[in-house]
Parts: structure tokens; sequence; C-alpha cells
């Protein structure tokens, strides 16, 4: 995990990666626990005996719950210290170019594109690639905006 102290020192990253978090397994009860949150219980995620003789051989999760894992994977990749907080303030760019199929392990990178300072702190855009173990095409791409207040 890399550490910034704090703004200036983030800033210092622009056009760089900034790392990879862990490997996490997503599993099936994710999976059905986010199609309760959302009340999107297509079979393809939620029923894994037809799932297995869909299109992908499998339940899958959810797109948007592989973006819902951002917040978690990023916590792994990066911290800027002396923040009083940090505000998602939306994505530029959110693209799935793959399933995840259940039971598979995902990573994300991170690369700082952009920085543009305030007032009262900053706001920075995060290139995001979520990755599926063994495979060469990513799941999510996401440019992720968030608010850094000092």
């Amino acid at each position: 995990m890399q550490s910034f102290t704090g703004i200036d020192d983030y800033a210092g990253a622009l056009g760089t990666h900034l790392g990879h978090s862990e490997w996490r397994t997503v599993t099936q009860e994710q999976v059905d626990l986010f199609a309760e949150a959302t009340d999107d219980h297509q079979w393809i995620h939620t029923d894994p005996e037809r799932a297995r003789s869909g299109p992908f051989g499998g339940p899958i999760a959810h797109g948007f719950l592989t973006l819902s894992l951002l917040p978690a994977l990023l916590r792994e990749v990066y911290r800027v210290e002396g923040l009083k907080m940090v505000v998602n303030y939306g994505s530029n760019k959110v693209r799935f170019p793959r399933p995840v199929p259940v039971g598979c392990r995902v990573r994300a990178g991170a690369e700082l594109i952009e920085l543009e300072r305030g007032p009262q702190g900053a706001q920075s855009t995060v290139r995001v690639t979520v990755e599926v173990e063994d495979s060469d095409k990513p799941a999510c791409v996401a440019e992720i905006v968030s608010w850094l207040r000092s």
C-alpha cells in the first residue's frame, strides 16, 4: 500500500500507477446480498443451477457489485494522510468489458490521472482497473472522482 503524507505528496503521483489491492474472491453470498439490496434478481446472478447452462457457464456478479467493491479495494492500494474526509463525487466513465464469474478472484489497480486543487482540498480522478485472476481482459474500468478535504 502506498501512503501519501498529504495532498502535495499525492499530487506528486499524478500520472503514475499507485499499485494493486490484494486478490479477493467474489462469492455467491455477496451476489445474493447485492441482489436483495438492489432488487436485481436476474437468474444469471442468483440462480446457479440455471446459470450453469446459460451464456457464461455459471453465475456472474452484477456489474454494479463489481463497481461497489472499489472503495474496499482502493483502501488496500493507497491512502492520503491528513485529510478531514474523502467524498465520492461520482464517475466519469465506467465499463464492464468482461463478466466476473462467482468464485473467481479479483483485484484492483489504480492510477492517479487528474488532480485539481481547490481552496479546501482537491478533486482527484483515479482510473481503476478490476482484473480477474488468469484473464487478460479486465472486468471493470472506471474513472472515480473524489473530493479530498484537508
